[in-house]
């Protein structure tokens, strides 16, 4: 083998090597919190239909249950996104650690778009949420959900002590109400289609946060969104955009196929096989695609976020919009 032969040789071969070593050609893992609702099912939409993959991005998926477990794991870094955090409590996170929340997408809940909303055990005598006076309640955890919870009530005239109210997990709602240890609630999707078709328990109202909040049955309540850090948005800026697309056409793929993305919270979340079809869509809209009059409801729900202490300052909400 003569000298050129053996120097072609060794450059294909050391070309062979760095492929299969080369950084760039391995997909970029990203650390993604899961709170188990229908509410991340863009998360579970990309992840099963290939967009992340699309993208070169392999997530690492967290079970988290509820806000502060998702608050909590932004803040030390052990996630670099949440797919679904309580705004008020995302907002609130930001005064503490400026930009450790940014939203790229929000998901709107209203009456149609149904998430929360309140329901009642069946035999218990209620059929509005004023009918709750001396019941035992529950709330979805959080201090956003609860603090929420209670102005609503009160926005049906009932005050602390004309009921009791504690936080619940999510995981145990449909066996609270089936045991009967708790009255009614204020309880979130999937849970709620889970409890009225197994038969114990009806829904009293939904799209409350839209009637009783923002005062507006057809507002946008941003009651929720999928959040990245500004840490990963400034240490990895591409990787965050392409995570970004990924999302964008997961969520593209939920509002032209809304019956087929159910299909997407079956063992990702509560959701049993009896159930999915007739679990309600959110309104999902990426962060760069909302409209003044669609940012003018998120700032309003933060408004309610500080006016209940849940927030401990006024914020400008769309300063935590991330667009891409």
């Amino acid at each position: 083998m003569n000298w050129t032969t053996k120097t072609l040789a060794t450059l294909l071969l050391l070309a062979g090597l760095g492929g299969l070593t080369n950084p760039a050609r391995a997909q970029d893992k990203v650390s993604v919190g899961v709170f188990p609702l229908s509410s991340s099912l863009p998360y579970f939409v990309a992840l099963e239909r290939g967009f992340f993959k699309e993208q070169n991005i392999e997530p690492e998926m967290t079970r988290l249950m509820g806000g502060p477990a998702n608050v909590a794991a932004l803040m030390t870094n052990q996630i670099e996104v949440a797919a679904v955090l309580v705004t008020i409590e995302g907002l609130n996170a930001n005064v503490k650690k400026p930009g450790v929340a940014m939203y790229i997408a929000l998901n709107s809940q209203t009456k149609t778009w149904k998430m929360e909303q309140f329901v009642v055990r069946n035999g218990f005598p209620a059929n509005s949420i004023a009918d709750l006076k001396g019941a035992k309640l529950m709330s979805a955890p959080g201090p956003a959900n609860l603090n929420t919870a209670k102005a609503i009530l009160a926005k049906n005239g009932l005050k602390e002590g004309d009921y009791t109210i504690d936080q619940l997990d999510m995981g145990q709602h449909v066996n609270a109400m089936t045991s009967g240890s708790f009255d009614g609630g204020y309880t979130l999707e999937p849970n709620a289609s889970m409890m009225i078709k197994a038969g114990v328990a009806r829904s009293l109202e939904a799209g409350v946060i839209s009637k009783y909040i923002l005062g507006n049955e057809s507002a946008n309540a941003y009651a929720a969104g999928c959040a990245v850090t500004s840490d990963f948005i400034q240490k990895r800026p591409d990787v965050a955009k392409r995570f970004a697309a990924a999302w964008a056409k997961a969520i593209a793929f939920i509002n032209t196929n809304p019956d087929e993305a159910r299909k997407h919270l079956l063992k990702n979340t509560f959701t049993p096989d009896n159930v999915v079809d007739m679990v309600p869509m959110l309104g999902y809209v990426m962060a760069s695609d909302m409209s003044k009059e669609q940012v003018s409801d998120l700032q309003a729900l933060a408004d309610f976020g500080a006016s209940i202490g849940v927030i401990p300052e006024k914020v400008d909400a769309a300063k935590f919009l991330q667009k891409f």
